[in-house]
């Protein structure tokens, strides 16, 4: 569905972007991400433009969990409309086994912010079959 009037003329715009949406009732995050593990490193790039990193960007590794956080202030004018996401952003993802958050650098270039970690290559543990007898 399009919306015929822009949103700027009318009194409920959050609705007419509801209404644009065909997943309206879907979980939508404005931080988008890809993640990989090649050659012992973990890799992820999330889709960050126009922030600063050193002002809005944060990133922290806790819990075997990799949190981004970002920010931006709304910017209001008197005419004229706005599709950009404002406030703050959070965005977890587990880490894979074996990641060392010791060693963790982090770079925004380009509207990228990207994040890798060495991972340690872990032996498969051994399946081991348990004999269970009557008490």
């Amino acid at each position: 569905m399009t919306t015929l009037v822009p949103g700027s003329r009318m009194t409920l715009p959050r609705i007419a972007a509801w209404l644009d949406n065909p997943w309206p009732f879907a979980e939508h995050n404005p931080v988008r991400i890809e993640e990989s593990v090649e050659d012992g490193k973990y890799l992820v790039r999330a889709e960050l433009p126009g922030f600063d990193p050193e002002e809005n960007i944060s990133v922290t590794a806790h819990e075997g969990l990799l949190t981004i956080t970002a920010e931006r202030e709304a910017r209001t004018a008197e005419h004229g409309r706005s599709e950009f996401y404002y406030g703050k952003f959070s965005r977890t993802v587990s880490l894979p086994s074996g990641a060392d958050t010791t060693k963790v650098t982090a770079v925004y270039k380009d509207g990228i912010l990207e994040i890798s970690m060495p991972v340690e290559d872990k032996p498969q543990e051994k399946q081991v079959k348990i004999e269970v007898g009557k008490g």
